[in-house]
């Protein structure tokens, strides 16, 4: 989902692509293939941790290589976008077929699904129609196996005249023929194959031959590896300004300029005139000859056993993508993950305060020792370390459990059904149906949802996007809004049942998070962000086994402890900040008490008090400091203290003046507010200025804001 290491670190947003590699004679391989196809299962299979990213030199799509070695050759592996085909209609594609035709790769091995391998050679046509070092990966024949799906690999080779080789890419064994394969090419010892040729209609073909002699001249003369005469003369018909730009670039010189290219292209126009052929029904005719070969090249290569094909995961589609019972199972399974993770991180949470509240002790005791001053001490300890261990123990156990549970849902296929589902209300609030996927993202850190937003094409649905996601509560939210239910709705005798009870109103709670963000994303449309919702293509995967003992390692380190890093940053200075307020007196009073008696008489507008809105405010950096400021600030200490139970933070709240309004409007608060320190530096990074960023701020704020007055008002009313 976008949220790992490789997609939100510090030089996801900024590094440009340099092929790094380990030795001069290293080949570079690019590495494509179809969304869904286990092209990263691939890669990674095959670079292990030997992994890094960035982006694309001018774009906000992600990146990354990896090297591999054979006893023969190492190579570097650079994993190009995931794309149905070269036409370059996104930003992904354009990418895509930019890397094969400029990036200087020595092999491009394209990786397909074999289960649905007639789709995927589309893809494998224009691949080979670009450059002849082409290798395909067939993957997933233990799926195709289990749909009584057979592939003939030997008459695939024969027929795209390039390697072809199979493979169960989970299995790292099976990767091995791979590598041989790449060797052999490496060493020029494929054979003595000829690529497949696509046959187009006469015309076409004879507009196209016009404009390869100059289209060669022009590769010729620029001195490096570039795409094929016949792939070039195409494109010069077509048009596409994004590749006359690229290829301007590319060539050093504007190609549309020279005399003879411009001169064929005008003979070449005029021939297709005379067969009232224009621009678009060009494309149509290129497009249509391309599939009408994958799909004679499929059927002489697949056999279906009839029977049983696909019969499971088209019973299991009828019910979680169905308009009566998809609903229900999607909130139904987001309960249970929630369910889990709330029984799940109780336990482990209340260990790991406990250890490192121990180890505090101990720092203490080693100041007192060393006779370090008061104030260094308080501010290193009782400030900074403290809000630290707050984080940590609060934060920790439940992301390990969280992230591990919606990784196996996505690794089992699950998460694009509930975009299938989800794609009819945002078409209605004029926004992308991809923007379920960048709201699945939130719920683990909003940050990645903002740049899982890069996967929407349309600039104003991608905005459109980024200003909503902060309606769906991060896992950082999560443990206030867990506490709040449990002591003022729940009870804090624990149990099954009320653990159960707590993850159903924490999920009533996400599901009106979701509802404000249609709501948001329609009036958004209606007003500073009007248009038309695109379309877009969603491929349903199949069903797979997850694989457990991957997800939860990568879950770990790739998300868990990544999402922990990111949030001590931003803790720390934030710990810093509160001990200094706390214990810096005017008047007698420190300064914390007197913002909070500042902020006191507008907080009760919202049914809140100073206390709770300075809290949150405190809590910019991170929400999970939200409730410890509050303790903090209610017991007049100078530091934020653990209570041993939430029956004594409960009745602690009480003895301040909570009521169930209280936390209601603190709830509804801690969902629509601003968004954290990361996620706004974030939405700047991605929109590229300011002005979107407080728009990000002022949105989510501003309901929250009328949210809880209006709640407020009316509980005066009925009380």
């Amino acid at each position: 989902m976008g949220l790992t290491v490789n997609s939100t670190g510090k030089g996801a947003a900024d590094k440009e692509l340099i092929i790094r590699k380990p030795s001069q004679d290293a080949k570079v391989v690019a590495l494509a293939g179809n969304p869904n196809v286990g092209k990263s299962t691939v890669f990674n299979g095959l670079t292990g941790l030997n992994q890094h990213t960035g982006n694309w030199p001018g774009k906000t799509v992600a990146n990354a290589q990896g090297i591999c070695s054979t006893s023969r050759h190492s190579y570097v592996l650079v994993d190009i976008p995931g794309t149905y085909s070269l036409m370059a209609h996104s930003a992904e594609e354009e990418v895509a077929r930019n890397f094969i035709c400029f990036g200087g790769a020595d092999e491009v091995v394209v990786v397909c699904d074999a289960t649905c391998l007639e789709r995927n050679l589309n893809l494998v046509l224009q691949t080979i129609e670009i450059c002849d070092q082409v290798i395909v990966c067939v993957n997933l024949l233990d799926e195709a196996k289990r749909k009584h799906i057979r592939v003939d690999l030997e008459e695939l080779e024969n027929r795209l005249g390039v390697p072809v080789v199979g493979a169960v890419a989970r299995e790292r064994r099976s990767l091995d023929s791979l590598l041989a394969v790449m060797d052999d090419v490496a060493d020029g010892k494929g054979g003595n194959r000829t690529p497949v040729v696509i046959s187009y209609p006469e015309e076409v073909e004879q507009a196209a031959a016009l404009l390869m002699p100059a289209a060669a001249d022009m590769i010729k003369s620029c001195g490096r590896k570039g795409p094929s005469a016949k792939w070039l003369a195409l494109k010069l018909l077509e048009g596409d300004e994004s590749l006359l730009k690229e290829l301007e670039e590319a060539f050093g010189t504007d190609i549309m300029k020279d005399d003879a290219t411009d001169a064929a292209l005008k003979e070449a126009y005029a021939l297709l005139n005379e067969k009232g052929i224009d621009r678009n029904v060009l494309k149509d005719k290129i497009v249509s000859a391309i599939v009408r070969q994958a799909e004679a090249i499929g059927k002489a290569a697949v056999q279906c056993g009839g029977r049983g094909y696909r019969g499971m995961d088209k019973k299991l589609d009828t019910i979680l993508t169905s308009r009566r019972t998809g609903y229900p199972v999607m909130i139904a399974l987001l309960a249970f993950v929630l369910w889990l993770t709330i029984t799940g991180a109780n336990y482990p949470s209340q260990l790991l305060s406990q250890g490192l509240f121990w180890i505090q002790d101990r720092l203490m005791e080693l100041c007192v020792h060393m006779q370090v001053p008061g104030w260094i001490t308080g501010m290193l300890i009782q400030g900074v370390y403290r809000v630290l261990a707050w984080v940590v123990s609060v934060m920790l156990p439940p992301m390990a459990i969280f992230f591990p549970l919606f990784t196996l849902l996505e690794d089992a296929g699950y998460l694009p059904r509930v975009a299938y589902n989800l794609d009819k209300p945002f078409k209605r609030c004029r926004a992308c149906g991809k923007q379920a996927l960048t709201m699945c993202m939130g719920f683990g850190c909003n940050a990645a949802g903002i740049v899982g937003c890069r996967i929407i094409d349309s600039p104003r649905e991608r905005l459109i996007a980024m200003l909503t996601n902060n309606f769906v509560p991060c896992n950082g939210r999560f443990p206030t809004l867990i506490a709040l239910i449990t002591m003022f709705f729940i009870g804090t005798g624990g149990g099954p049942g009320a653990t159960l009870l707590a993850a159903l109103m924490l999920t009533a709670v996400i599901v009106l998070g979701v509802l404000m963000t249609f709501l948001v994303s329609g009036v958004l449309s209606k007003t500073m962000l009007k248009g038309v919702p695109s379309s877009f293509t969603l491929e349903l995967p199949p069903y797979r086994r997850p694989q457990i003992g991957k997800v939860i390692v990568r879950s770990i380190f790739d998300r868990t402890l990544f999402v922990l890093g990111r949030a001590v940053v931003v803790a720390a200075p934030a710990g810093l900040v509160i001990w200094v307020l706390a214990n810096v007196d005017a008047g007698g009073v420190s300064l914390l008490t007197h913002c909070c008696g500042f902020l006191d008489p507008f907080a009760r507008l919202l049914g809140l008090d100073g206390v709770i809105l300075m809290a949150f405010i405190l809590g910019f950096p991170a929400n999970e400091i939200v409730i410890p400021i509050i303790i903090m600030a209610y017991t007049a200490q100078g530091s934020i203290l653990e209570l041993d139970s939430l029956t004594q933070m409960h009745q602690l709240f009480v003895d301040n003046g909570w009521t169930w309004v209280t936390a209601v409007c603190t709830m509804l608060f801690s969902l629509m507010h601003w968004p954290c320190s990361t996620t706004l530096l974030t939405i700047r990074k991605e929109t590229g200025g300011v002005k979107w960023m407080a728009a990000a701020f002022l949105i989510p704020t501003v309901t929250g804001m009328l949210f809880c007055f209006l709640v407020s008002r009316a509980a005066l009313l009925v009380m």
